[in-house]
């Protein structure tokens, strides 16, 4: 809305008017915002939880130690998280842009969708919460959106790279001169970095394309529903979720920068996607709302996000990182997070495994693998036998949380660093 008041105002060389166009600025301004919003309006929000006695009323103390004292907290408050981002991308961003635009459905969309998931827990004393199928016809919906408007949409271009011989008899690695709708994606570790779904699709002749493009739609069903479960995984501890994300999110608005910048993209050897900055506003803003809203959730927490903000949190990294075509980077970036959900299939599977022969039998003393490290050998069921038992003591939460951020910070270094390691 700013941007395009002030754009306006510049037409007439109004002094400052014209700082409004640079990413920078606004990005800064963004994070600013989003971080004062979440903190005031965070401070407003918990008051009106507890009135409305909209909190926790039971935790397992098999599970969590440390639960006792969590008893009567906040939660929803991932509420806080999405409104702190929405306001300053309505101020501060080009609203009729495309990639803002999928970003701000998305935020909507799971918002809504994990809003209807605390809504059962806390007021219909339903701990389960929205059926799983239910969840995951919410995740495939907005999956499906954002991979049909990516098809579809004439504004979603990019710029490919392509080899050509210089003066020197060199081969030369150059952006094409047009923008235009393509499959490629960024791959880690491997010389050229860009992996083709239609090549991929060669096999189907002359509708390689056509079924690149239906692989691709598939692709994004598949990233938005898991990177969105396994954040919703990792909300299991106090600023555990909301740390990672936003660790998460500097790493993701770097790459939109880059891969916004024909010159950076240019060194990186990276597709330039042409009008992608504005997902860097959107980041900024996201980063700064769970800084802000850490200044509530951290230890001891005084309010939870739910599956309000976990949701959301999952889906945003995931579309972001989707519109940018570095997908296939999401496995490192946000291993935390792919851990998180393999240790429940894993866990799950094991213990099917040995049902299935008469015989109790778990890997870990429990999961998501967070709550491995904070549950004590005296919790576990002596019939059972554990492959991993190691600590054997309760760690406590806060270290647990600061060992996981440390952990996501080097995972996001990696991330970055992939773009010239090939």
């Amino acid at each position: 809305m700013l941007y395009y008041i002030f754009r306006f105002l510049g037409e007439y060389g109004i002094p400052g008017s014209r700082m409004w166009g640079y990413i920078s600025f606004r990005s800064i301004l963004a994070m600013i915002l989003a971080l004062v919003i979440s903190a005031w309006f965070g401070e407003k929000f918990i008051k009106f939880l507890k009135k409305k006695q909209i909190t926790e009323t039971a935790r397992d103390k098999e599970i969590d130690p440390f639960g006792v004292n969590k008893i009567g907290v906040p939660s929803m408050g991932g509420v806080i998280i999405i409104t702190a981002i929405l306001v300053p991308i309505i101020l501060l961003g080009r609203i009729r842009n495309i990639y803002l635009i999928l970003m701000i459905i998305t935020t909507l969309w799971l918002g809504f969708l994990g809003g209807m998931d605390d809504f059962i827990k806390i007021f219909r004393k339903n701990k389960e919460g929205l059926k799983g199928k239910y969840k995951i016809v919410g995740q495939i919906g907005i999956g499906l959106i954002v991979g049909v408007v990516l098809w579809s949409s004439p504004d979603v271009k990019m710029r490919e790279l392509v080899s050509v011989d210089n003066q020197n008899t060199q081969t030369e690695i150059v952006h094409k001169q047009n923008a235009t709708k393509s499959l490629q994606t960024t791959i880690p570790f491997i010389k050229g970095h860009n992996l083709d779904y239609s090549r991929i699709m060669g096999f189907m002749g002359d509708y390689s394309t056509a079924a690149g493009w239906i692989l691709f739609v598939i692709m994004t069903i598949l990233v938005v529903t898991a990177v969105s479960n396994g954040a919703n995984l990792n909300d299991g501890m106090d600023g555990m979720c909301a740390g990672n994300s936003a660790i998460i999110g500097v790493a993701l608005g770097i790459l939109a920068y880059v891969s916004s910048h024909i010159e950076y993209a240019s060194y990186l050897n990276i597709m330039y996607i042409p009008d992608s900055q504005e997902l860097v506003v959107f980041f900024s803003a996201f980063i700064g709302a769970l800084i802000g809203f850490l200044w509530y959730n951290g230890y001891p927490a005084q309010v939870f996000m739910g599956d309000t903000g976990s949701l959301t949190i999952g889906g945003i990294i995931a579309v972001g990182a989707i519109i940018i075509h570095k997908e296939l980077l999401l496995p490192i970036l946000c291993g935390i997070f792919f851990v998180e959900s393999l240790s429940v299939i894993i866990q799950v599977w094991y213990y099917k495994l040995g049902k299935k022969k008469g015989r109790k039998q778990r890997i870990f003393k429990r999961t998501p693998i967070h709550d491995n490290f904070r549950t004590q050998d005296s919790q576990l069921d002596p019939e059972c036998t554990y492959l991993i038992k190691k600590p054997h003591s309760a760690v406590h939460e806060s270290k647990i949380t600061l060992r996981f951020w440390i952990i996501t910070i080097i995972l996001a270094a990696i991330t970055i660093i992939t773009l010239k390691i090939r």
